[in-house]
């Protein structure tokens, strides 16, 4: 598993990447760290000028100040992959997106797996959505700590301990190893950014407006080394927009407002757009509609009605603000939601759209139309 991972990883960056450089004449490949200096970047020994300048460095998996956790040899998402043999158990700091993808797929490869996580599993997500997954995680035997502080952690013979305060208790949670999967820290340490003028958030992440500009205005940045969002396609997007930018004027902005997210857990989770919490924080009127899996089709005839489907609507005009997707074909899906969104669609015209029968898209239909009706009184094919 590791060797085809590790073949399909190398063919990919291969491919992609190191092999097209030679296609664009206009680009020279310079090899070695770099740094802001004398005006300009040093990389390898060698200043390089240039009127615009892009950063792209991206980021490396990050360790939260837990005591004891410097002395653990903890793993993280990267080298969770290169091992040659499975831990009898794990346990796993950190309840989000990828914390929660290889929670689940070690103990589907027998590994005793323990969850924990400060608020709830998938905080991202909608609270409905989130127990539901936590529902199905239980189901399969992972143990969930959620709600908690973290206390200290400790490495002995036995494997792996981190104490937790739960509700003014101390817990003792036990595995052969631990993971560490609480987010990603900008590399933006010796690059000189201070001396150049280049602000970073409290996070330690290259501060950048709608342009992608640094606060120093010849200096662009894009992808997990920004304070922007955490994403690939994200990051492709982010550092066109610079490149751009750079080139020709500052005409594009960072648009995220259709961002469509995954979670490839089994079932997947997806979304797009303003969940409802947010949209009252935002002090917007909004009203929700969610659909059982027990009530679409296609959950029903596949025989795995795990899940749902939330929507979230402006209260006055019916706007559709967003929604979340918890189904075994659900990352497919949410695609129709995001264009949906960007069109500015309400929660009535998508009731209105024709989508095809037996489908899981065909949830987010029935989704809208339980806006203003009760779904489960319909035939099916209805509306």
């Amino acid at each position: 598993l590791i060797a085809a991972k590790d073949s399909l990883v190398g063919e990919l960056r291969q491919k992609k990447y190191a092999d097209l450089i030679k296609d664009y004449e206009a680009i020279s490949y310079v090899e070695g760290a770099a740094r802001f200096a004398d005006g300009g970047v040093k990389v390898a020994g060698k200043l390089i000028r240039a009127p615009k300048i892009i950063i792209a460095t991206g980021a490396r998996p990050g360790v939260p100040p837990i005591p004891g956790v410097e002395k653990v040899s903890f793993l993280t998402s990267t080298s969770l992959l290169d091992l040659e043999a499975l831990p009898k158990s794990l346990v796993v700091i950190g309840g989000g997106f990828i914390g929660a993808e290889l929670a689940q797929m070690m103990a589907r490869m027998g590994v005793v797996v323990s969850v924990i996580c400060r608020s709830q599993l998938l905080p991202q997500a909608e609270p409905e959505i989130s127990q539901a997954l936590s529902d199905v995680f239980r189901g399969e035997g992972i143990r969930l700590y959620c709600g908690i502080a973290y206390d200290s952690c400790r490495e002995d013979e036995s494997g792996v301990t981190v104490w937790v305060n739960k509700d003014d208790q101390i817990i003792a949670v036990k595995g052969e190893r631990l993971l560490i999967a609480t987010g990603r820290t900008p590399n933006t340490d010796d690059l000189g950014l201070a001396e150049a003028g280049v602000k970073l958030d409290r996070r330690g992440a290259i501060m950048v407006d709608d342009h992608m500009r640094t606060t120093r205005t010849d200096v662009y940045a894009a992808g997990d080394v920004t304070n922007r969002d955490q994403f690939v396609y994200m990051a492709a997007y982010g550092a066109k927009i610079a490149a751009k930018n750079a080139l020709n004027g500052d005409s594009l902005r960072y648009d995220n407002a259709a961002m469509p997210w995954v979670v490839f857990t089994d079932p997947q989770i997806a979304g797009v757009g303003v969940g409802e919490a947010d949209a009252r924080f935002a002090e917007r009127a909004a009203k929700t509609s969610i659909l059982r899996l027990e009530q679409l089709p296609r959950a029903l005839a596949a025989r795995d009605t795990r899940g749902l489907i939330k929507l979230v609507a402006d209260a006055e005009t019916g706007k559709l603000l967003g929604g979340q997707i918890m189904a075994p074909e659900g990352a497919d899906s949410i695609q129709t939601l995001a264009l949906a969104l960007k069109a500015g669609m309400t929660a009535r015209e998508l009731g209105e759209t024709l989508f095809p029968y037996l489908t899981t898209v065909e949830g987010l239909k029935l989704a809208a139309q339980g806006f203003e009706m009760d779904v489960a009184k319909l035939s099916c094919c209805a509306g």
